[in-house]
């Protein structure tokens, strides 16, 4: 059960955790009596969680049926990468002299591997999440993590779409692998050229893949 200083943030952030690994598909309804009953929080508090999570783009309010989990669109996922490769890799380019503090990178890496040898490709998926999450994280910024935070989140709802987690997430460990060692290397430019290649390769297969199972093209 929550403190009683807990606050309608702290709640959204766990929340906005749940969803960014995997506990909420997108157009699952949230039940209030169960999440408030499991998180020990007053009705009142956990719709301003709510309406927090839906200013994010979330969660969306229908009326009479309640909260959902969003669905995206094709435009959305373009619009979450474009955020992304403005933000990543200018957290990249930025980082100045080395070394850098990769334990918690190097952590992700580890763990999208193992996650690999055990066939996990759901714990693959919330392991390179960690791994951009960690990335921005260098930045020392807590506003950019925090905008990170929602951005991953909501690029999770797109993840929940794919019917072959392994094929959209398996290419990109060793591209993981190989940025962190640039990264320990501090070959800031090694590591920025990599870091953009991935996401534009990455935008495409999202896109394509997501466009495919939406029934939408990609317009950007």
């Amino acid at each position: 059960m929550l403190g009683r200083t807990s606050t309608a943030e702290r709640v959204a952030d766990i929340l906005r955790t749940r969803i960014a690994e995997g506990y909420f598909p997108p157009g699952e309804r949230l039940s209030e009596d169960a999440i408030g009953k499991a998180l020990g929080v007053s009705r009142n508090t956990l719709r301003e969680a709510f309406r927090l999570l839906t200013h994010e783009r979330l969660l969306v309010h229908e009326l009479n049926r309640g909260v959902f989990v969003r669905m995206l669109a094709v435009q959305d996922v373009v619009d979450i990468y474009r955020t992304r490769q403005l933000v990543e890799c200018a957290v990249v380019h930025g980082l100045g002299e080395p070394p850098y503090a990769l334990d918690r990178l190097d952590e992700a890496v580890s763990g999208g591997e193992r996650a690999e040898r055990e066939h996990d490709w759901t714990g693959v998926s919330t392991a390179n999440i960690h791994f951009h999450r960690e990335l921005v994280a260098l930045a020392g910024s807590a506003r950019t993590d925090e905008l990170m935070r929602s951005v991953l989140a909501e690029l999770r709802l797109a993840f929940h779409a794919v019917d072959n987690p392994r094929e959209l997430h398996q290419p990109f460990l060793v591209r993981n692998r190989a940025i962190l060692e640039a990264l320990r290397a501090g070959d800031l430019t090694a590591a920025e050229r990599l870091l953009a290649a991935y996401l534009h390769e990455s935008r495409a297969r999202m896109v394509e893949t997501y466009g495919r199972l939406a029934g939408e093209g990609d317009d950007a």
